[in-house]
């Protein structure tokens, strides 16, 4: 069985959220200032959000290392 991913975007605000899971966590910042990575109280990545999703070009992709554990 697949598992779900929740995605969320706010036009208005150019913000994107993308969840793996509904476990209460944290945002935590990355080496990319437009992401942050959503952590469990354990520190593994349960999500990540970019900020000024409409920025970035069409023809190169955003790249950023999320932590793993």
């Amino acid at each position: 069985m697949a598992e779900k991913v929740k995605v969320w975007f706010d036009a208005e605000a150019d913000y994107l959220e993308v969840r793996f899971s509904d476990v209460a966590g944290y945002m935590k910042e990355t080496s990319n200032d437009a992401v942050m990575e959503r952590v469990d109280a354990a520190g593994h990545v349960i999500g990540f959000s970019i900020l000024g999703v409409s920025r970035f070009r069409k023809d190169k992709p955003l790249e950023a290392e999320l932590s793993t554990l």
